[in-house]
Protein backbone atom coordinates (compact mmCIF):
# COMPACT_ATOMS: atom_id res chain seq x y z
CA UNK A 1 0.00 0.00 0.00
CA UNK A 2 0.92 3.58 -0.07
CA UNK A 3 -0.61 4.87 3.18
CA UNK A 4 1.79 4.20 5.49
CA UNK A 5 3.80 7.86 5.21
CA UNK A 6 4.15 9.10 8.41
CA UNK A 7 1.56 12.42 7.61
CA UNK A 8 -1.53 13.34 9.45
CA UNK A 9 -3.70 14.28 6.41
CA UNK A 10 -6.84 14.95 8.44
CA UNK A 11 -4.45 18.46 8.67
CA UNK A 12 -4.04 19.15 5.39
CA UNK A 13 -5.93 20.18 3.00
CA UNK A 14 -6.20 20.19 -1.30
CA UNK A 15 -8.88 21.83 -3.68
CA UNK A 16 -11.41 19.85 -2.36
CA UNK A 17 -10.94 20.21 1.55
CA UNK A 18 -9.83 17.78 3.73
CA UNK A 19 -7.10 15.50 2.52
CA UNK A 20 -7.46 12.41 4.33
CA UNK A 21 -8.74 11.20 1.26
CA UNK A 22 -5.89 11.28 -0.76
CA UNK A 23 -3.66 8.15 0.17
CA UNK A 24 -7.13 5.76 -0.85
CA UNK A 25 -7.17 7.42 -4.01
CA UNK A 26 -3.38 6.81 -4.88
CA UNK A 27 -3.68 3.13 -3.81
CA UNK A 28 -6.62 2.90 -6.09
CA UNK A 29 -3.76 3.27 -9.24
CA UNK A 30 -2.38 0.31 -7.91
CA UNK A 31 -5.70 -2.00 -8.44
CA UNK A 32 -7.40 -3.63 -11.09
CA UNK A 33 -11.10 -1.24 -10.25
CA UNK A 34 -11.28 0.74 -13.63
CA UNK A 35 -13.48 3.46 -11.85
CA UNK A 36 -11.23 3.52 -8.82
CA UNK A 37 -8.42 4.02 -10.81
CA UNK A 38 -9.94 6.62 -13.26
CA UNK A 39 -10.76 8.59 -9.83
CA UNK A 40 -7.24 7.81 -8.54
CA UNK A 41 -5.69 9.57 -11.47
CA UNK A 42 -8.43 12.10 -11.82
CA UNK A 43 -7.79 12.99 -7.91
CA UNK A 44 -3.99 13.23 -8.28
CA UNK A 45 -3.90 15.44 -11.09
CA UNK A 46 -6.96 18.09 -10.03
CA UNK A 47 -7.16 17.78 -6.68
CA UNK A 48 -3.76 17.74 -5.06
CA UNK A 49 -2.21 20.57 -7.13
CA UNK A 50 -3.58 24.04 -7.51
CA UNK A 51 -5.10 24.79 -11.26
CA UNK A 52 -1.62 26.73 -12.50
CA UNK A 53 0.54 24.26 -11.31
CA UNK A 54 1.11 25.40 -7.22
CA UNK A 55 0.96 23.43 -4.04
CA UNK A 56 -1.63 22.92 -1.34
CA UNK A 57 -0.87 21.91 1.54
CA UNK A 58 -1.10 18.21 0.74
CA UNK A 59 0.91 18.80 -2.30
CA UNK A 60 4.23 17.57 -0.61
CA UNK A 61 3.12 14.37 1.25
CA UNK A 62 1.29 13.46 -2.12
CA UNK A 63 4.13 13.70 -3.57
CA UNK A 64 6.51 11.30 -1.51
CA UNK A 65 3.51 8.95 -2.03
CA UNK A 66 3.87 9.19 -5.97
CA UNK A 67 7.57 8.66 -5.55
CA UNK A 68 6.69 5.40 -3.96
CA UNK A 69 4.22 4.52 -6.96
CA UNK A 70 7.36 5.31 -9.18
CA UNK A 71 9.05 2.32 -8.34
CA UNK A 72 5.83 0.06 -7.39
CA UNK A 73 5.31 -3.62 -9.10
CA UNK A 74 2.09 -3.24 -9.24
CA UNK A 75 1.94 0.41 -10.94
CA UNK A 76 0.76 -0.41 -14.53
CA UNK A 77 2.35 -3.22 -15.13
CA UNK A 78 0.67 -3.76 -19.04
CA UNK A 79 0.88 0.30 -19.50
CA UNK A 80 4.24 2.00 -18.88
CA UNK A 81 2.71 5.23 -19.31
CA UNK A 82 1.60 5.21 -15.79
CA UNK A 83 5.74 5.84 -14.41
CA UNK A 84 5.44 8.61 -16.72
CA UNK A 85 2.79 10.15 -15.53
CA UNK A 86 4.53 9.65 -11.85
CA UNK A 87 7.81 11.08 -13.69
CA UNK A 88 5.18 14.55 -14.92
CA UNK A 89 3.89 14.90 -11.59
CA UNK A 90 7.31 15.05 -9.75
CA UNK A 91 8.44 17.79 -12.69
CA UNK A 92 5.38 19.90 -12.13
CA UNK A 93 6.04 19.54 -8.14
CA UNK A 94 9.91 20.25 -8.86
CA UNK A 95 8.18 23.82 -10.83
CA UNK A 96 6.22 24.48 -7.73
CA UNK A 97 8.95 23.99 -5.43
CA UNK A 98 11.23 26.43 -7.47
CA UNK A 99 11.46 29.28 -4.70
CA UNK A 100 15.30 30.47 -5.31
CA UNK A 101 16.35 32.76 -3.29
CA UNK A 102 12.98 33.11 -1.32
CA UNK A 103 12.78 30.16 0.19
CA UNK A 104 14.32 31.76 3.65
CA UNK A 105 12.08 34.45 3.76
CA UNK A 106 9.11 32.49 3.15
CA UNK A 107 10.56 29.92 5.87
CA UNK A 108 10.96 33.15 8.43
CA UNK A 109 7.83 34.56 7.75
CA UNK A 110 6.19 31.19 8.52
CA UNK A 111 7.65 29.97 11.52
CA UNK A 112 7.18 34.12 12.96
CA UNK A 113 3.38 33.10 12.21
CA UNK A 114 2.68 29.55 12.87
CA UNK A 115 0.32 29.54 15.83
CA UNK A 116 -1.97 31.72 13.41
CA UNK A 117 -1.02 29.60 10.44
CA UNK A 118 -2.30 26.20 12.21
CA UNK A 119 -5.42 28.36 13.80
CA UNK A 120 -6.64 29.34 10.29
CA UNK A 121 -6.06 25.62 9.02
CA UNK A 122 -8.30 24.08 11.61
CA UNK A 123 -10.76 26.48 10.70
CA UNK A 124 -10.89 26.05 7.51
CA UNK A 125 -10.69 22.31 7.88
CA UNK A 126 -14.15 22.58 10.06
CA UNK A 127 -15.65 25.08 8.00
CA UNK A 128 -18.13 24.53 4.46
CA UNK A 129 -17.72 25.78 1.38
CA UNK A 130 -19.30 28.97 1.57
CA UNK A 131 -16.99 29.33 4.65
CA UNK A 132 -13.77 28.50 3.14
CA UNK A 133 -14.62 30.79 0.35
CA UNK A 134 -14.74 33.69 2.34
CA UNK A 135 -11.56 32.96 4.54
CA UNK A 136 -9.51 33.34 1.18
CA UNK A 137 -11.05 36.57 1.43
CA UNK A 138 -10.99 37.30 5.07
CA UNK A 139 -8.20 40.57 4.90
CA UNK A 140 -5.41 38.61 6.95
CA UNK A 141 -3.15 37.34 4.49
CA UNK A 142 -3.23 34.13 6.01
CA UNK A 143 -4.49 32.13 3.27
CA UNK A 144 -1.59 33.30 1.06
CA UNK A 145 0.86 32.46 3.48
CA UNK A 146 -0.32 28.94 3.99
CA UNK A 147 -0.04 28.45 0.52
CA UNK A 148 3.60 29.70 0.66
CA UNK A 149 4.62 27.31 3.25
CA UNK A 150 2.86 24.65 1.25
CA UNK A 151 5.27 25.47 -1.59
CA UNK A 152 8.39 25.52 1.10
CA UNK A 153 7.31 21.83 2.17
CA UNK A 154 7.65 20.93 -1.68
CA UNK A 155 11.20 23.03 -1.88
CA UNK A 156 12.32 20.96 1.70
CA UNK A 157 11.53 17.87 -0.08
CA UNK A 158 12.75 18.51 -3.66
CA UNK A 159 16.28 16.54 -2.92
CA UNK A 160 14.33 13.32 -1.71
CA UNK A 161 12.20 13.18 -5.04
CA UNK A 162 15.44 14.16 -7.00
CA UNK A 163 17.38 10.58 -5.58
CA UNK A 164 14.33 9.10 -6.20
CA UNK A 165 13.75 10.51 -9.59
CA UNK A 166 17.67 9.81 -11.14
CA UNK A 167 17.98 6.06 -11.11
CA UNK A 168 15.09 6.42 -14.14
CA UNK A 169 17.32 7.99 -16.03
CA UNK A 170 18.88 5.41 -16.57
CA UNK A 171 15.38 3.40 -17.86
CA UNK A 172 15.62 0.63 -20.73
CA UNK A 173 12.66 2.77 -22.36
CA UNK A 174 13.03 5.66 -24.31
CA UNK A 175 9.90 7.90 -22.91
CA UNK A 176 10.64 7.08 -19.51
CA UNK A 177 13.97 8.26 -19.74
CA UNK A 178 12.67 11.58 -21.25
CA UNK A 179 9.73 11.64 -18.56
CA UNK A 180 12.74 11.54 -15.59
CA UNK A 181 15.33 14.01 -17.85
CA UNK A 182 11.97 16.74 -17.41
CA UNK A 183 11.64 15.96 -13.65
CA UNK A 184 15.22 16.04 -13.21
CA UNK A 185 15.20 19.63 -14.90
CA UNK A 186 13.26 20.91 -12.24
CA UNK A 187 14.43 19.79 -9.51
CA UNK A 188 17.66 19.80 -9.75
CA UNK A 189 17.06 23.51 -9.84
CA UNK A 190 17.67 23.20 -5.86
CA UNK A 191 20.47 25.08 -4.23
CA UNK A 192 21.52 22.06 -2.51
CA UNK A 193 21.86 20.13 -5.80
CA UNK A 194 24.17 23.16 -6.79
CA UNK A 195 27.60 21.24 -6.70
CA UNK A 196 25.68 17.85 -8.13
CA UNK A 197 24.60 20.05 -11.42
CA UNK A 198 27.80 19.53 -13.62
CA UNK A 199 27.31 16.18 -13.35
CA UNK A 200 23.46 16.05 -14.10
CA UNK A 201 24.33 18.09 -16.88
CA UNK A 202 26.89 15.88 -18.62
CA UNK A 203 24.32 13.33 -18.14
CA UNK A 204 21.61 14.87 -19.93
CA UNK A 205 23.98 15.76 -22.77
CA UNK A 206 25.01 12.51 -23.02
CA UNK A 207 21.69 11.55 -23.58
CA UNK A 208 20.50 14.13 -26.06
CA UNK A 209 23.94 13.02 -28.45
CA UNK A 210 22.52 9.82 -28.42
CA UNK A 211 18.78 9.72 -29.21
CA UNK A 212 17.39 10.03 -32.66
CA UNK A 213 13.96 11.41 -31.87
CA UNK A 214 13.48 15.01 -32.48
CA UNK A 215 10.73 15.02 -29.42
CA UNK A 216 12.81 13.24 -26.82
CA UNK A 217 15.94 15.74 -27.53
CA UNK A 218 13.72 18.71 -27.41
CA UNK A 219 12.77 17.13 -23.86
CA UNK A 220 16.22 16.75 -22.94
CA UNK A 221 17.18 20.40 -24.27
CA UNK A 222 14.28 21.99 -22.12
CA UNK A 223 15.71 20.47 -18.67
CA UNK A 224 19.48 21.18 -19.99
CA UNK A 225 18.11 24.64 -20.18
CA UNK A 226 16.64 24.35 -16.99
CA UNK A 227 19.76 23.87 -15.27
CA UNK A 228 21.57 26.16 -16.71
CA UNK A 229 23.54 24.12 -19.40
CA UNK A 230 24.75 25.33 -22.81
CA UNK A 231 22.49 24.18 -25.52
CA UNK A 232 23.99 26.18 -27.80
CA UNK A 233 25.13 23.45 -30.31
CA UNK A 234 21.39 22.07 -31.34
CA UNK A 235 20.77 26.17 -32.33
CA UNK A 236 21.20 25.06 -36.02
CA UNK A 237 18.92 21.79 -35.77
CA UNK A 238 16.88 21.41 -38.88
CA UNK A 239 13.65 20.66 -36.40
CA UNK A 240 11.92 23.62 -35.47
CA UNK A 241 10.87 22.58 -31.91
CA UNK A 242 14.27 21.33 -31.17
CA UNK A 243 16.00 24.80 -31.99
CA UNK A 244 13.38 26.28 -30.05
CA UNK A 245 13.78 24.16 -27.09
CA UNK A 246 17.17 24.85 -27.52
CA UNK A 247 16.80 28.73 -27.49
CA UNK A 248 15.22 29.17 -24.30
CA UNK A 249 18.15 27.86 -22.07
CA UNK A 250 19.01 31.33 -20.32
CA UNK A 251 22.53 30.50 -20.77
CA UNK A 252 22.27 32.08 -24.14
CA UNK A 253 21.05 35.12 -23.60
CA UNK A 254 22.30 37.68 -25.97
CA UNK A 255 23.13 35.41 -28.20
CA UNK A 256 21.91 36.51 -31.83
CA UNK A 257 21.04 32.81 -33.04
CA UNK A 258 18.88 32.09 -29.99
CA UNK A 259 17.30 35.43 -29.70
CA UNK A 260 16.16 34.75 -33.10
CA UNK A 261 14.73 31.54 -32.87
CA UNK A 262 13.06 32.42 -30.01
CA UNK A 263 11.62 35.42 -32.07
CA UNK A 264 10.21 33.52 -35.00
CA UNK A 265 8.58 31.15 -32.59
CA UNK A 266 7.02 33.36 -30.76
CA UNK A 267 5.60 34.91 -34.15
CA UNK A 268 4.03 31.40 -34.95
CA UNK A 269 3.48 29.30 -31.81
CA UNK A 270 1.66 27.24 -33.86
CA UNK A 271 4.90 26.58 -35.67
CA UNK A 272 6.15 24.95 -32.76
CA UNK A 273 3.75 22.61 -32.30
CA UNK A 274 3.20 21.36 -35.53
CA UNK A 275 7.09 20.82 -36.06
CA UNK A 276 6.25 17.84 -33.42
CA UNK A 277 3.68 16.19 -35.99
CA UNK A 278 1.02 14.32 -33.73
CA UNK A 279 2.37 14.48 -30.97
CA UNK A 280 1.63 17.38 -28.28
CA UNK A 281 5.03 19.13 -27.43
CA UNK A 282 7.79 18.07 -25.07
CA UNK A 283 6.42 17.43 -21.79
CA UNK A 284 7.30 20.71 -19.97
CA UNK A 285 5.30 22.53 -21.98
CA UNK A 286 1.70 21.00 -21.15
CA UNK A 287 2.22 22.14 -17.91
CA UNK A 288 2.07 25.82 -19.43
CA UNK A 289 0.98 27.19 -22.88
CA UNK A 290 4.27 27.35 -24.80
CA UNK A 291 2.99 30.48 -26.68
CA UNK A 292 3.50 32.00 -23.00
CA UNK A 293 6.98 30.53 -22.27
CA UNK A 294 8.28 31.33 -25.46
CA UNK A 295 7.33 35.12 -25.09
CA UNK A 296 8.23 34.88 -21.11
CA UNK A 297 12.10 33.48 -22.52
CA UNK A 298 12.32 36.25 -25.24
CA UNK A 299 11.28 39.27 -22.40
CA UNK A 300 13.80 37.78 -19.70
CA UNK A 301 17.04 37.89 -21.77
CA UNK A 302 17.26 41.91 -20.52
CA UNK A 303 16.44 40.32 -16.84
CA UNK A 304 19.25 37.70 -17.35
CA UNK A 305 16.45 35.00 -16.98
CA UNK A 306 17.06 34.83 -12.74
CA UNK A 307 13.20 35.38 -11.74
CA UNK A 308 11.46 32.07 -13.20
CA UNK A 309 7.70 32.78 -14.07
CA UNK A 310 4.98 31.55 -12.00
CA UNK A 311 4.11 28.32 -12.54
CA UNK A 312 6.58 28.64 -15.44
CA UNK A 313 9.06 25.34 -15.91
CA UNK A 314 12.03 28.28 -16.66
Amino acid sequence: MVDHIDVEWSGLFHAEGLASDTPRYLAALLGDDAKAFANGYAHLWSTTLRREGRAWPATAPTAMLVAELLDHPLLGPDDPSLPDAMLAYLYAVGIAADLGDQAEEIRARVEEHAPELRSWTDDYLSADGDGRSRMWQDGTGLGVLILDQAALACFDLVPTLLRRTLPHLASQRARHRMCAAAAVGSLARHPSVLTQRPALLEQLRSMAEATESAYDLATILVAIGHLGGDTRHWLTDPHAGVRGCAALAFGLAGDNTADQALLELVRSPRAFGESFGDMAPPLQFQFNPYQDLLTFGLLQRDGGGETPAPGAPV
